[in-house]
């Protein structure tokens, strides 16, 4: 047989063999932009919401799905952006709206990077302001914080509850003794009413 016989056999016997390792690569091609696109998708919809769950998670899920050369941009930019985090000047009010700015424009730059990376384009200004974040909720977090840090200072002595009490549950009958007896403490105070006092025969007996 020829060379060109062998190597025609070659091909129809390796050909099942090499489709089923093309399939498996583009499997595992199409699973891994799948993960890529919902952790930046979850982190473009809750960029509202950086404090929730979700949030948090897609942002630590980064390190882990955007990884190599081509990823290196997105890669840096979740670096600055977790630094910034990591220092929030909590007793220095006067710089805690400038670190919130900076964080604001540090997620925006992560979330175009990130966006580029996997075929979308986003300009600065529709990431920071594109957003449809209904007041109530805003509202609810705030008071949902208020409530939590009102309960962690009273579980730690630093808040007391207050109380104002305007009645105590009692019955009638009970309203009619505690009047019959203050009556007749007073009837007694004033001379108007004698104590009575019973001796037994046994005491009657001592006595004698």
């Amino acid at each position: 047989m020829r060379i060109a016989d062998w190597l025609m056999i070659a091909a129809v016997l390796l050909a099942p063999l090499v489709a089923v390792q093309v399939q498996k690569i583009l499997e595992r091609y199409r699973e891994d932009k799948a993960r890529r696109l919902n952790v930046f998708k979850t982190l473009m919809a809750t960029r509202a919401a950086t404090v929730s769950p979700q949030h948090v998670q897609a942002l630590n899920m980064i390190d882990l799905e955007f990884q190599g050369v081509k990823y290196k941009v997105v890669a840096d930019a979740w670096k600055t952006y977790l630094d910034h985090l990591g220092h929030y000047p909590k007793d220095d009010e006067k710089q805690q709206p400038v670190w919130g700015e900076r964080r604001v424009d540090l997620l925006a730059k992560l979330l175009i990077e990130m966006g580029k990376s996997l075929g979308y384009v986003f300009d600065e200004v529709h990431v920071k302001r594109g957003i449809y974040a209904p007041e109530a909720h805003s509202q609810f977090e705030t008071e949902e914080r208020l409530i939590r840090g009102g309960i962690v200072r009273l579980l730690y002595g630093d808040a007391h509850l207050k109380m104002d009490v305007t009645s105590f549950p009692v019955s009638e009958e009970d309203i009619k003794a505690q009047k019959s007896l203050r009556e007749g403490f007073q009837e007694l105070i004033d001379g108007k009413r004698k104590l009575a006092v019973s001796v037994s025969k046994a005491a009657k007996d001592e006595d004698a």
